[in-house]
């Protein structure tokens, strides 16, 4: 037979205060991520509006020479690149907080464990990105 150490077997219980406590890290993730999506929104009108206007900056200069019409594609360019990257957090984000919401409204641990691996690919991206 084999024996099973009592740290194998230990399971960890939430106390009423943590659970409160991750209910309002829920509710505040999900307010963030919504102010987050919102965010994204505004980068890529701005691709599109930057992106027009610098083409039409270029065109009117012509000591730019052939980079001036281009210049507004580059921009265009990197502000979706900053919105996609911007993107992925958000949206961790957002799976963290509706999963944790959903497990304390339906009692389901198992929900609960998968918010959890969403906040945990958040940071880890945030992580990520802070070190590059």
């Amino acid at each position: 037979m084999e024996e099973h150490s009592v740290i194998e077997s230990y399971e960890m219980k939430l106390s009423e205060s943590a659970k409160d406590f991750l209910k309002e890290t829920a509710k505040w993730a999900y307010f963030l991520s919504i102010l987050g999506y919102i965010g994204i929104g505004f980068v890529v009108f701005a691709a599109l509006f930057a992106g027009s206007l610098f083409s039409a900056m270029g065109k009117m200069n012509p000591a730019m020479g052939a980079m001036g019409s281009s210049l507004g594609i580059v921009m265009a360019f990197v502000y979706f690149l900053i919105a996609v990257l911007y993107f992925f957090p958000v949206y961790y984000l957002n799976k963290f907080a509706s999963n944790a919401k959903a497990a304390f409204k339906n009692n389901d641990s198992e929900t609960l464990t998968i918010s959890l691996k969403y906040l945990k690919s958040h940071y880890k991206y945030i992580g990520i990105m802070t070190l590059v």
